[in-house]
Protein backbone atom coordinates (compact mmCIF):
# COMPACT_ATOMS: atom_id res chain seq x y z
CA UNK A 1 0.00 0.00 0.00
CA UNK A 2 1.44 3.34 -0.93
CA UNK A 3 1.86 5.87 1.87
CA UNK A 4 -1.07 8.24 2.21
CA UNK A 5 -0.65 11.93 2.79
CA UNK A 6 -1.78 12.49 6.36
CA UNK A 7 -1.90 16.26 6.23
CA UNK A 8 -5.33 17.48 7.24
CA UNK A 9 -7.72 18.69 4.56
CA UNK A 10 -10.20 21.39 5.37
CA UNK A 11 -13.68 21.50 3.83
CA UNK A 12 -12.83 24.40 1.55
CA UNK A 13 -9.80 22.72 0.05
CA UNK A 14 -10.00 21.04 -3.34
CA UNK A 15 -6.96 18.78 -3.29
CA UNK A 16 -5.69 16.80 -6.23
CA UNK A 17 -6.13 13.23 -5.17
CA UNK A 18 -3.43 10.67 -5.73
CA UNK A 19 -5.01 7.28 -5.19
CA UNK A 20 -2.12 4.96 -5.85
CA UNK A 21 -3.51 1.47 -6.28
CA UNK A 22 -0.83 -1.06 -7.14
CA UNK A 23 -1.70 -4.01 -9.40
CA UNK A 24 -1.73 -6.45 -6.46
CA UNK A 25 -5.13 -8.03 -5.96
CA UNK A 26 -4.53 -7.57 -2.23
CA UNK A 27 -4.70 -3.81 -2.59
CA UNK A 28 -8.38 -3.01 -2.47
CA UNK A 29 -8.56 -0.04 -0.15
CA UNK A 30 -9.53 3.54 -0.67
CA UNK A 31 -7.03 5.87 0.98
CA UNK A 32 -8.57 9.27 0.92
CA UNK A 33 -11.36 9.60 3.47
CA UNK A 34 -11.08 11.41 6.77
CA UNK A 35 -13.78 10.23 9.16
CA UNK A 36 -13.99 8.51 12.54
CA UNK A 37 -14.11 4.73 12.09
CA UNK A 38 -16.99 4.40 14.57
CA UNK A 39 -19.03 7.06 16.33
CA UNK A 40 -18.23 7.63 19.99
CA UNK A 41 -20.77 6.60 22.59
CA UNK A 42 -21.87 10.21 22.85
CA UNK A 43 -21.27 13.16 20.55
CA UNK A 44 -18.38 15.46 21.47
CA UNK A 45 -19.57 18.62 23.19
CA UNK A 46 -20.70 21.16 20.62
CA UNK A 47 -19.88 18.81 17.74
CA UNK A 48 -21.37 19.51 14.35
CA UNK A 49 -20.79 18.62 10.73
CA UNK A 50 -18.22 21.37 10.26
CA UNK A 51 -16.15 20.08 13.15
CA UNK A 52 -16.32 16.55 11.79
CA UNK A 53 -15.18 17.73 8.36
CA UNK A 54 -12.35 19.88 9.66
CA UNK A 55 -10.73 17.51 12.17
CA UNK A 56 -7.00 18.11 12.21
CA UNK A 57 -5.97 15.01 14.11
CA UNK A 58 -3.96 12.83 11.75
CA UNK A 59 -5.12 9.72 13.59
CA UNK A 60 -8.52 10.28 12.00
CA UNK A 61 -7.07 9.90 8.51
CA UNK A 62 -7.95 6.30 7.92
CA UNK A 63 -7.73 3.74 5.17
CA UNK A 64 -11.34 2.70 4.68
CA UNK A 65 -12.41 0.04 2.22
CA UNK A 66 -15.51 0.56 0.16
CA UNK A 67 -16.89 -2.56 1.81
CA UNK A 68 -16.74 -0.73 5.12
CA UNK A 69 -18.56 2.24 3.57
CA UNK A 70 -21.39 -0.03 2.48
CA UNK A 71 -21.54 -1.93 5.78
CA UNK A 72 -23.36 0.21 8.33
CA UNK A 73 -23.42 -2.41 11.06
CA UNK A 74 -21.35 -0.17 13.33
CA UNK A 75 -23.95 2.55 13.07
CA UNK A 76 -26.87 0.18 13.43
CA UNK A 77 -25.42 -1.10 16.71
CA UNK A 78 -24.91 2.39 18.12
CA UNK A 79 -27.09 3.47 21.08
CA UNK A 80 -29.99 5.82 20.44
CA UNK A 81 -28.13 8.70 22.08
CA UNK A 82 -25.73 8.79 19.14
CA UNK A 83 -28.39 8.98 16.42
CA UNK A 84 -27.88 12.68 15.76
CA UNK A 85 -24.11 12.27 15.53
CA UNK A 86 -24.58 9.12 13.48
CA UNK A 87 -26.77 10.92 10.93
CA UNK A 88 -24.33 13.81 10.70
CA UNK A 89 -21.40 11.43 10.20
CA UNK A 90 -23.20 9.37 7.58
CA UNK A 91 -24.35 12.44 5.67
CA UNK A 92 -20.86 13.91 5.80
CA UNK A 93 -19.35 10.63 4.67
CA UNK A 94 -21.79 10.40 1.76
CA UNK A 95 -20.95 13.93 0.65
CA UNK A 96 -17.21 13.37 0.97
CA UNK A 97 -17.32 10.11 -0.97
CA UNK A 98 -19.45 11.71 -3.69
CA UNK A 99 -17.13 14.70 -4.05
CA UNK A 100 -13.98 12.61 -4.07
CA UNK A 101 -15.38 10.05 -6.49
CA UNK A 102 -16.14 12.95 -8.83
CA UNK A 103 -12.47 13.98 -8.60
CA UNK A 104 -11.02 10.56 -9.37
CA UNK A 105 -9.92 9.72 -12.89
CA UNK A 106 -12.31 7.48 -14.86
CA UNK A 107 -10.09 4.39 -14.71
CA UNK A 108 -9.90 4.55 -10.91
CA UNK A 109 -13.67 4.98 -10.64
CA UNK A 110 -14.31 1.96 -12.86
CA UNK A 111 -11.72 -0.12 -11.02
CA UNK A 112 -13.44 0.51 -7.70
CA UNK A 113 -16.85 -0.28 -9.17
CA UNK A 114 -15.53 -3.67 -10.23
CA UNK A 115 -13.68 -4.41 -7.01
CA UNK A 116 -16.16 -3.15 -4.45
CA UNK A 117 -19.58 -3.69 -5.99
CA UNK A 118 -21.46 -6.60 -7.48
CA UNK A 119 -23.62 -4.40 -9.69
CA UNK A 120 -23.87 -5.10 -13.41
CA UNK A 121 -22.35 -2.20 -15.37
CA UNK A 122 -24.48 -1.69 -18.50
CA UNK A 123 -22.84 0.24 -21.34
CA UNK A 124 -24.40 1.47 -24.58
CA UNK A 125 -22.23 1.38 -27.66
CA UNK A 126 -21.09 4.82 -28.85
CA UNK A 127 -18.95 5.74 -31.81
CA UNK A 128 -18.73 9.55 -32.02
CA UNK A 129 -19.29 12.68 -29.97
CA UNK A 130 -23.03 12.92 -30.56
CA UNK A 131 -23.78 9.30 -29.67
CA UNK A 132 -21.69 9.66 -26.51
CA UNK A 133 -23.48 12.86 -25.51
CA UNK A 134 -26.88 11.26 -26.01
CA UNK A 135 -25.92 8.20 -23.96
CA UNK A 136 -24.71 10.42 -21.14
CA UNK A 137 -27.81 12.61 -21.34
CA UNK A 138 -30.12 9.64 -20.72
CA UNK A 139 -28.14 8.69 -17.64
CA UNK A 140 -25.46 6.12 -18.51
CA UNK A 141 -22.31 6.39 -16.38
CA UNK A 142 -20.13 4.01 -18.40
CA UNK A 143 -19.96 4.00 -22.21
CA UNK A 144 -18.42 1.60 -24.71
CA UNK A 145 -16.59 2.82 -27.81
CA UNK A 146 -17.29 0.19 -30.43
CA UNK A 147 -14.64 -0.53 -33.03
CA UNK A 148 -17.23 -1.45 -35.64
CA UNK A 149 -19.14 1.77 -35.03
CA UNK A 150 -16.00 3.87 -35.00
CA UNK A 151 -14.82 2.37 -38.29
CA UNK A 152 -18.21 2.92 -39.92
CA UNK A 153 -18.56 6.46 -38.56
CA UNK A 154 -15.01 7.73 -39.11
CA UNK A 155 -14.09 5.87 -42.28
CA UNK A 156 -17.34 4.66 -43.81
CA UNK A 157 -15.85 1.17 -43.93
CA UNK A 158 -16.75 -2.28 -42.66
CA UNK A 159 -15.12 -3.65 -39.51
CA UNK A 160 -12.29 -5.55 -41.20
CA UNK A 161 -9.31 -4.27 -39.23
CA UNK A 162 -9.13 -1.17 -41.43
CA UNK A 163 -9.18 1.42 -38.63
CA UNK A 164 -5.63 2.17 -37.54
CA UNK A 165 -4.30 2.69 -34.05
CA UNK A 166 -4.25 6.44 -34.65
CA UNK A 167 -7.89 6.36 -35.75
CA UNK A 168 -8.97 4.53 -32.61
CA UNK A 169 -6.86 6.56 -30.20
CA UNK A 170 -8.11 9.83 -31.67
CA UNK A 171 -11.74 8.76 -31.38
CA UNK A 172 -11.31 7.38 -27.85
CA UNK A 173 -9.52 10.55 -26.74
CA UNK A 174 -12.33 12.76 -28.05
CA UNK A 175 -15.13 10.70 -26.50
CA UNK A 176 -13.46 10.01 -23.15
CA UNK A 177 -12.77 13.69 -22.53
CA UNK A 178 -16.16 15.11 -23.43
CA UNK A 179 -17.04 14.93 -19.74
CA UNK A 180 -14.57 12.65 -17.96
CA UNK A 181 -15.82 13.62 -14.49
CA UNK A 182 -19.22 12.10 -15.15
CA UNK A 183 -18.68 8.96 -17.19
CA UNK A 184 -16.09 6.28 -17.90
CA UNK A 185 -15.21 4.96 -21.35
CA UNK A 186 -14.43 1.35 -22.19
CA UNK A 187 -12.79 1.20 -25.61
CA UNK A 188 -12.08 -1.42 -28.24
CA UNK A 189 -8.34 -1.92 -28.85
CA UNK A 190 -8.73 -4.69 -31.44
CA UNK A 191 -5.51 -6.76 -31.54
CA UNK A 192 -3.30 -4.01 -30.13
CA UNK A 193 -2.23 -3.20 -33.73
CA UNK A 194 1.06 -5.11 -33.69
CA UNK A 195 3.55 -6.94 -31.50
CA UNK A 196 4.52 -6.25 -27.88
CA UNK A 197 6.32 -2.97 -28.62
CA UNK A 198 3.37 -1.58 -30.57
CA UNK A 199 0.92 -2.82 -27.93
CA UNK A 200 2.94 -1.06 -25.23
CA UNK A 201 2.71 2.22 -27.15
CA UNK A 202 -0.99 1.72 -27.77
CA UNK A 203 -1.74 1.09 -24.10
CA UNK A 204 0.16 4.23 -23.13
CA UNK A 205 -1.83 6.25 -25.67
CA UNK A 206 -5.12 4.92 -24.27
CA UNK A 207 -3.99 5.81 -20.76
CA UNK A 208 -3.16 9.37 -21.84
CA UNK A 209 -6.52 9.55 -23.61
CA UNK A 210 -8.31 9.02 -20.26
CA UNK A 211 -9.80 5.67 -21.30
CA UNK A 212 -11.02 3.68 -18.28
CA UNK A 213 -10.70 0.18 -19.78
CA UNK A 214 -9.91 -1.53 -23.07
CA UNK A 215 -10.22 -5.01 -24.51
CA UNK A 216 -7.52 -6.68 -26.57
CA UNK A 217 -8.20 -9.84 -28.54
CA UNK A 218 -6.62 -12.90 -30.12
CA UNK A 219 -7.70 -12.49 -33.74
CA UNK A 220 -5.09 -12.20 -36.46
CA UNK A 221 -4.06 -8.66 -37.40
CA UNK A 222 -6.31 -8.72 -40.47
CA UNK A 223 -9.26 -9.18 -38.12
CA UNK A 224 -12.96 -8.79 -38.65
CA UNK A 225 -16.05 -8.04 -36.60
CA UNK A 226 -16.62 -10.71 -33.97
CA UNK A 227 -20.03 -11.46 -35.46
CA UNK A 228 -18.86 -12.28 -38.98
CA UNK A 229 -18.04 -15.82 -40.09
CA UNK A 230 -14.56 -17.08 -40.91
CA UNK A 231 -12.65 -15.56 -37.98
CA UNK A 232 -9.09 -16.74 -37.39
CA UNK A 233 -7.16 -16.45 -34.16
CA UNK A 234 -3.46 -16.45 -33.37
CA UNK A 235 -1.79 -19.14 -31.27
CA UNK A 236 -2.24 -19.05 -27.52
CA UNK A 237 1.42 -18.08 -27.13
CA UNK A 238 0.99 -15.01 -29.35
CA UNK A 239 -2.24 -14.09 -27.58
CA UNK A 240 -0.63 -14.28 -24.17
CA UNK A 241 2.30 -12.18 -25.37
CA UNK A 242 -0.26 -9.47 -26.13
CA UNK A 243 -1.71 -9.77 -22.62
CA UNK A 244 1.77 -9.66 -21.02
CA UNK A 245 2.73 -6.57 -23.00
CA UNK A 246 -0.49 -4.77 -22.08
CA UNK A 247 -0.19 -5.71 -18.39
CA UNK A 248 3.46 -4.63 -18.23
CA UNK A 249 2.66 -1.27 -19.85
CA UNK A 250 -0.12 -0.61 -17.33
CA UNK A 251 2.08 -1.56 -14.38
CA UNK A 252 4.99 0.55 -15.59
CA UNK A 253 2.67 3.54 -15.94
CA UNK A 254 1.18 2.82 -12.50
CA UNK A 255 -2.23 3.30 -14.10
CA UNK A 256 -5.66 2.01 -13.09
CA UNK A 257 -6.88 1.43 -16.65
CA UNK A 258 -8.61 -1.96 -16.71
CA UNK A 259 -7.26 -4.71 -18.99
CA UNK A 260 -10.01 -6.81 -20.56
CA UNK A 261 -8.75 -10.03 -22.14
CA UNK A 262 -10.95 -10.99 -25.10
CA UNK A 263 -10.92 -14.25 -26.99
CA UNK A 264 -12.65 -14.90 -30.32
CA UNK A 265 -11.55 -18.56 -30.39
CA UNK A 266 -15.03 -20.01 -29.84
CA UNK A 267 -15.95 -19.95 -33.52
CA UNK A 268 -12.76 -21.62 -34.73
CA UNK A 269 -11.46 -23.69 -31.79
CA UNK A 270 -14.39 -24.12 -29.43
CA UNK A 271 -15.36 -23.33 -25.86
CA UNK A 272 -12.68 -25.39 -24.10
CA UNK A 273 -9.89 -23.51 -25.87
CA UNK A 274 -11.54 -20.24 -24.86
CA UNK A 275 -11.35 -21.35 -21.23
CA UNK A 276 -7.68 -22.24 -21.57
CA UNK A 277 -6.92 -18.82 -23.00
CA UNK A 278 -9.00 -16.80 -20.58
CA UNK A 279 -7.66 -18.62 -17.51
CA UNK A 280 -4.10 -18.02 -18.69
CA UNK A 281 -4.89 -14.32 -19.32
CA UNK A 282 -6.41 -14.06 -15.86
CA UNK A 283 -3.28 -15.57 -14.33
CA UNK A 284 -1.17 -13.00 -16.18
CA UNK A 285 -3.10 -10.15 -14.56
CA UNK A 286 -6.00 -9.34 -16.88
CA UNK A 287 -8.68 -7.59 -14.84
CA UNK A 288 -11.73 -8.79 -16.79
CA UNK A 289 -12.47 -11.53 -19.32
CA UNK A 290 -14.51 -11.43 -22.53
CA UNK A 291 -15.55 -14.50 -24.51
CA UNK A 292 -16.85 -13.22 -27.81
CA UNK A 293 -19.54 -15.19 -29.62
CA UNK A 294 -21.32 -17.41 -27.11
CA UNK A 295 -23.28 -20.12 -28.89
CA UNK A 296 -26.03 -20.41 -26.29
CA UNK A 297 -27.28 -18.89 -23.04
CA UNK A 298 -26.21 -22.04 -21.21
CA UNK A 299 -22.67 -21.59 -22.51
CA UNK A 300 -22.62 -17.99 -21.27
CA UNK A 301 -23.81 -18.99 -17.79
CA UNK A 302 -21.29 -21.84 -17.71
CA UNK A 303 -18.40 -19.48 -18.49
CA UNK A 304 -19.31 -17.15 -15.63
CA UNK A 305 -19.37 -20.05 -13.16
CA UNK A 306 -16.16 -21.61 -14.45
CA UNK A 307 -14.20 -18.36 -14.21
CA UNK A 308 -15.77 -16.98 -11.00
CA UNK A 309 -15.00 -14.80 -9.16
CA UNK A 310 -13.08 -13.23 -12.04
CA UNK A 311 -15.39 -10.61 -13.64
CA UNK A 312 -16.65 -11.27 -17.14
CA UNK A 313 -17.90 -8.85 -19.77
CA UNK A 314 -20.80 -9.81 -22.04
CA UNK A 315 -21.04 -8.31 -25.53
CA UNK A 316 -24.53 -8.19 -26.99
CA UNK A 317 -24.95 -7.64 -30.71
CA UNK A 318 -28.60 -7.88 -31.73
CA UNK A 319 -29.08 -9.92 -34.92
CA UNK A 320 -25.50 -11.17 -34.61
CA UNK A 321 -24.14 -14.67 -34.07
CA UNK A 322 -24.93 -14.94 -30.35
CA UNK A 323 -28.26 -15.39 -28.56
CA UNK A 324 -29.96 -12.29 -27.20
CA UNK A 325 -29.44 -12.09 -23.44
CA UNK A 326 -31.32 -9.42 -21.51
CA UNK A 327 -29.85 -7.23 -18.80
CA UNK A 328 -31.82 -9.12 -16.14
CA UNK A 329 -30.61 -12.48 -17.46
CA UNK A 330 -26.99 -11.28 -17.55
CA UNK A 331 -27.28 -9.98 -14.00
CA UNK A 332 -28.71 -13.31 -12.85
CA UNK A 333 -25.86 -15.19 -14.56
CA UNK A 334 -23.30 -13.06 -12.76
CA UNK A 335 -21.75 -10.98 -15.53
CA UNK A 336 -20.14 -7.75 -14.29
CA UNK A 337 -20.09 -5.63 -17.46
CA UNK A 338 -22.51 -5.73 -20.37
CA UNK A 339 -21.94 -3.82 -23.59
CA UNK A 340 -24.47 -3.29 -26.37
CA UNK A 341 -22.14 -2.57 -29.28
CA UNK A 342 -24.81 -1.68 -31.85
CA UNK A 343 -27.20 0.13 -29.48
CA UNK A 344 -26.42 3.46 -31.15
CA UNK A 345 -25.21 2.47 -34.61
CA UNK A 346 -28.16 0.34 -35.77
CA UNK A 347 -30.92 2.75 -34.62
CA UNK A 348 -28.99 5.67 -36.15
CA UNK A 349 -28.78 3.80 -39.44
CA UNK A 350 -32.51 3.03 -39.42
CA UNK A 351 -33.52 6.60 -38.51
CA UNK A 352 -31.23 8.29 -41.04
CA UNK A 353 -32.12 5.86 -43.80
CA UNK A 354 -35.81 6.50 -43.22
CA UNK A 355 -35.37 10.28 -43.27
CA UNK A 356 -33.17 10.20 -46.38
CA UNK A 357 -35.62 7.92 -48.22
CA UNK A 358 -38.51 10.22 -47.36
CA UNK A 359 -36.52 13.21 -48.61
CA UNK A 360 -35.64 11.39 -51.81
CA UNK A 361 -39.15 10.23 -52.63
CA UNK A 362 -41.43 12.76 -50.92
CA UNK A 363 -39.30 15.89 -50.75
CA UNK A 364 -39.46 16.14 -46.96
CA UNK A 365 -37.49 14.60 -44.11
CA UNK A 366 -40.33 14.07 -41.66
CA UNK A 367 -38.47 15.95 -38.94
CA UNK A 368 -40.89 18.89 -38.95
CA UNK A 369 -43.08 18.78 -35.86
CA UNK A 370 -40.72 16.55 -33.90
CA UNK A 371 -39.46 19.44 -31.81
CA UNK A 372 -35.86 18.46 -32.56
CA UNK A 373 -34.09 21.53 -33.89
CA UNK A 374 -30.62 23.03 -33.58
CA UNK A 375 -31.12 24.19 -29.98
CA UNK A 376 -32.14 20.73 -28.76
CA UNK A 377 -29.14 19.07 -30.38
CA UNK A 378 -26.73 21.77 -29.23
CA UNK A 379 -28.01 21.50 -25.65
CA UNK A 380 -27.21 17.78 -25.72
CA UNK A 381 -23.75 18.70 -26.97
CA UNK A 382 -22.96 21.05 -24.09
CA UNK A 383 -24.31 24.40 -25.24
CA UNK A 384 -25.39 25.55 -21.78
CA UNK A 385 -22.13 24.45 -20.19
CA UNK A 386 -20.18 26.45 -22.77
CA UNK A 387 -22.31 29.55 -22.15
CA UNK A 388 -21.81 29.16 -18.39
CA UNK A 389 -18.03 28.86 -18.75
CA UNK A 390 -17.92 32.04 -20.81
CA UNK A 391 -20.17 33.86 -18.35
CA UNK A 392 -18.16 32.86 -15.26
CA UNK A 393 -14.97 33.99 -16.96
CA UNK A 394 -16.46 37.42 -17.59
CA UNK A 395 -16.79 36.89 -21.33
CA UNK A 396 -19.60 38.21 -23.47
CA UNK A 397 -19.22 35.98 -26.51
CA UNK A 398 -22.48 34.15 -25.94
CA UNK A 399 -24.41 36.79 -24.00
CA UNK A 400 -28.14 36.82 -24.73
CA UNK A 401 -28.13 33.38 -26.35
CA UNK A 402 -31.59 31.84 -25.96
Amino acid sequence: MAETNTSAVSPGDNPTLDVDVKPSKETQRLSFITVPETPPESPPSGSNISEIQSKKNTQDILTISTTQLENKSNYEAAPASTNCYQDATENTLTNVVSQLAHSLNPATRLKHKLQHSKDLIVCPGVYDGLSARIAQAVGFETLYMTGAGSTASMLGMADLGIASRNDMVRNADMIANLDSHNFELIADMDTGYGGPVTITQTVNQYIRANVAAFHIEDQVLTKRCGHLSGKKVVSNDVYLSRIRAARAAIDLARADIQLIARTDANQQLGYDECMVRLKAARDLGADVGLLEGFKSKDEAAKAVKELAPWPLLLNIVENGHSPLITVDEAREMGFRIMIFSFAGLAPAYMAMKGAYEKLKHQGITGIQGSGVGPKVLFDVCGLQQAVEVDKKAGGEDYKGMA
